[in-house]
């Protein structure tokens, strides 16, 4: 008869270990990302209600220009007190948002709303800046 198993060897020891890793390196720079989009979505929704003046502007006016940070009903440019949102600017129915450098987040992630109206009085938005390139605004 044979003496019970006392516990595991170790190469299945090590096969535990080296599973453990491989899902450590997977799943931490898509944990990381992950974060970094949750916090740079407060950048987004700072845009909102500016968003919503523009659009606003823009079929009183029936025009984009004119629909500038602290005119024709468009909220003014503001140094935001937000955790992540440094500023808010508008021009001419741009709305720039610069975030805080601030948990993997930088000043040059910058999220850049671009207003076109079309001829049924239609407005459009057109996202640029720095925040395409690391896929935080898309």
């Amino acid at each position: 008869m044979r003496p019970a198993q006392a516990g595991f060897t170790l190469i299945e020891l090590m096969i535990v270990v080296a599973i453990i890793g491989i899902l450590a390196a997977v799943a931490l720079p898509a944990y990381n990302n992950y974060t970094r989009k949750a916090k740079f979505s407060e950048v987004v929704l700072g845009s909102q209600g500016v968003k919503s003046a523009v659009e606003v502007c823009a079929q009183d006016l029936n025009t984009i220009k004119g629909c500038t940070g602290g005119t024709n009903g468009v909220p003014a440019d503001d140094s935001v007190g937000s955790k992540y949102v440094t500023s808010i600017v508008t021009k001419d129915g741009v709305i720039t948002v610069t975030p805080k450098a601030v948990g993997g987040i930088i000043a040059d992630d910058t999220y850049i709303l671009t207003a076109t109206l079309d001829e049924a009085g239609k407005v459009t938005w057109a996202t640029s800046g720095g925040c395409i390139a690391k896929q935080l605004c898309k």
